[in-house]
């Protein structure tokens, strides 16, 4: 298909937004024919109870708390725009790997297809879902199928939010998800023929670990924080299925990730590191863009941004 001309195309999102249970993060990714620069960052904090991420029951529980703290977050910006990037928490959705050995060429059959597997496993009925796929890896002859199911009616309610501070949510997606394309973005993928890259994504609700294998998923896992297993013995666990059912042969990177609320950042660092005998990085935005004169890119910062800043740079390469 041709490429439409350049005043045809709808421009990407300057703004990105990640609503959490414990806070809003609204960063202003500016683009003017060079590099994106990230020229600020708004948050506010939510109460507890006023966000409560879950794939069977209500999420928005005091929309008018969250909806204020939108509006101060993206106030914080400075910037004035309608069109939203919108990152939402992980536990909010159902992120499932399927594999087939073919799939069908027709893409209503895929559909069929895909839905038919997840009513397995689904906690709702898939009729009430919006669902979305992408390929991941390839393990031998099976092709993977990173597959996201949520309920319409909570997509809703995140959106509606959104609409009531004046928004658009245009995009809505998982906010790992789109730190793995941050991840990719910035070369998680030039490891290939050198080892898989792990990222370890910590936010204070949940711990979501990714395995990259080529630039591409092949294993995904959100641990709760209210779980009883602490995430370094998840990120174990991980390590044991890696090498037992994915053919692992050590990572080339481990990537941690982590807000400025993580008070244990350095403790779960050398927990990785030992685990994996690898050098454990944080992420960086080195290449994908830069700072504005009154941010400076901690590590902190850039997790704390990661998923909204990943959702904008990635629109904009798509269009």
């Amino acid at each position: 298909m041709p490429s439409l001309p350049a005043w045809l195309r709808t421009p990407p999102p300057m703004l990105g937004l990640h609503v959490d249970q414990h806070r809003v993060t609204a960063v202003h990714v500016e683009r003017d024919g060079g590099m994106p620069v990230i020229r600020a960052v708004g948050t506010s904090p939510l109460p507890a109870g006023a966000v409560v991420p879950s794939l069977t029951a209500a999420n928005v529980i005091q929309r008018d708390v969250l909806v204020a703290a939108i509006r101060q977050a993206v106030d914080q910006t400075g910037v004035r725009t309608r069109r939203v990037a919108l990152a939402i928490p992980d536990t909010a959705g159902k992120v499932s790997l399927l594999p087939f050995e073919t799939l069908p060429a027709n893409a209503r059959d895929l559909d069929q297809l895909v839905r038919l597997q997840l009513r397995k496993t689904m906690p709702f009925a898939v009729e009430e879902a919006q669902v979305a796929w992408t390929r991941g890896g390839t393990l031998g002859a099976t092709t993977t199928l990173v597959v996201t199911a949520m309920r319409r009616d909570l997509v809703e309610e995140y959106e509606g939010a959104c609409a009531a501070a004046g928004l658009h949510a245009g995009t809505v997606d998982l906010a790992t998800f789109n730190v793995v394309n941050l991840a990719l973005l910035g070369g998680a993928s030039d490891a290939v023929g050198q080892g898989d890259v792990l990222l370890v994504h910590v936010t204070p609700g949940y711990a979501s670990i990714a395995v990259l294998r080529e630039g591409a998923l092949i294993f995904f896992r959100t641990r709760p924080a209210d779980a009883a297993e602490p995430v370094a013995d998840v990120v174990h666990q991980t390590r044991m299925f890696y090498e037992d059912r994915l053919a692992g042969q050590g990572f080339a990177r481990v990537l941690l990730v982590a807000g400025q609320d993580l008070d244990d950042r350095d403790a779960l660092a050398r927990n990785l590191g030992q685990l994996f005998e690898a050098a454990v990085t944080p992420l960086s935005l080195q290449g994908l863009a830069t700072f504005g004169d009154r941010l400076s890119p901690s590590e902190g910062l850039v997790g704390q941004i990661a998923a909204p800043a990943g959702l904008v740079l990635r629109e904009g390469a798509l269009t």
